[in-house]
């Protein structure tokens, strides 16, 4: 029913000004016409087909908003309802002070254009400001939740937005550590690293651009998995050279924190005070910590710098080298850890064939 009465009225709308629009044209120009009734009903005709178009144009976004405003969390909805209401207000307390201002009237059309792009201005920054602090204004609006004594007594902490950086997004291991539902908050992937990543999937370098390529397809995935926490952030810092450096400017503004595998801006961004998570990081503290004494079921893919030595590796990359293991060459065995090795490369495990410890 809303289709049909949406359709009619853009018909109606168009009908309506093109056969009252002949009045405003020149005298001279209906002067030449020799019926006016028939130009009215052809232009009425032309407004209708073109009200059509357009009545068939908004009715498709219409529903397509619509779909997106019933798949989006109640949450969401809301805050962003919020963050409308605040920035609509703000406009027109900010836009009020010029509609004072003594201006000519052949410029009387710099006030309404003023007014518009305004508020249309405010209210984008209204939402981007709400998608970013959501539940922390949710907070405020209901100061007696349970969520929001919790966060006051100290007991539950408040979720902050993860900026991630380039680096991150290659890796591609963002992706399974959102499925795990460890990582909290929202995802913002700021504009200009999108740029950066576009940069690279452009690039002459073959290797270059086959990473970029893979990182925006991780991207489009992520975004498709998990439409209500990815978010595009719009902000740029035209004053700061680097992607490095406004990823720190942006978390240092919107107090958040930065997501990333990347060594020296982890250090650069934790000098900053701004809370760094890395993820080889966690990577490193996941490991499984083997002692002696335990089993592995271990393949040995290559003979070791020693003659009877065999060496295979962990799924996360760990190299064991076995003792006695030259003999087992293409085999998976069971070994015994017998001791570990912490080196500047990485971690080495030492074990040995489980039968010959039995033997």
């Amino acid at each position: 029913m809303i289709d049909a009465i949406i359709i009619l009225s853009f018909i109606i709308a168009g009908a309506g000004i093109g056969f009252y629009g002949v009045d405003l044209l020149p005298p001279d120009t209906l002067k030449q016409v020799n019926s006016l009734e028939g130009l009215s009903f052809a232009t009425g005709g032309f407004g209708a087909l073109f009200g059509l178009l357009l009545g068939l144009v908004a009715q498709t976004t219409y529903r397509r908003v619509e779909r997106q405003v019933r798949d989006m969390p109640v949450d969401m909805l809301l805050s962003r309802s919020v963050g409308l209401v605040l920035g609509l207000l703000v406009a027109n307390l900010m836009l009020a002070p010029i509609f004072l201002l003594p201006i000519p009237s052949e410029f009387a059309f710099i006030k309404p254009l003023t007014a518009v792009l305004g508020s249309l201005m405010f209210a984008i920054s209204g939402v981007n400001l709400a998608d970013v602090h959501g539940r922390t204004l949710l907070r405020m609006l209901n100061p007696n939740s349970v969520e929001t004594m919790l966060v006051a007594e100290g007991t539950l902490k408040s979720a902050t937005a993860k900026i991630l950086d380039t680096s991150c997004i290659i890796d591609g291991r963002i992706e399974d550590l959102l499925s795990t539902g460890f990582l909290e908050g929202q995802i913002l992937v700021p504009q200009f690293v999108l740029q950066e990543l576009q940069r690279i999937a452009d690039s002459s370098n073959d290797q270059k651009r086959v990473r970029g390529r893979r990182g925006l397809d991780i991207l489009n995935r992520v975004q498709e998995t998990f439409p209500d926490r990815i978010m595009i952030h719009p902000a740029d810092y035209e004053d700061v050279p680097t992607v490095d450096a406004k990823l720190v400017r942006l978390a240092q503004d919107i107090n958040g924190s930065l997501l990333t595998n990347d060594y020296n801006l982890n250090k650069v961004a934790s000098f900053q005070k701004v809370f760094v998570l890395n993820i080889n990081d966690l990577a490193q503290a996941m490991r499984p910590a083997y002692l002696p004494g335990d089993t592995i079921d271990l393949k040995i893919v290559k003979q070791g710098k020693e003659p009877e030595q065999g060496v295979g590796y962990l799924n996360d990359g760990t190299m064991v080298v076995v003792e006695e293991g030259g003999s087992y060459m293409g085999d998976e065995v069971c070994v015994i850890v017998t001791g570990a090795l912490q080196t500047s490369a990485g971690r080495m495990i030492f074990a040995r064939p489980e039968a010959s410890v039995m033997a």
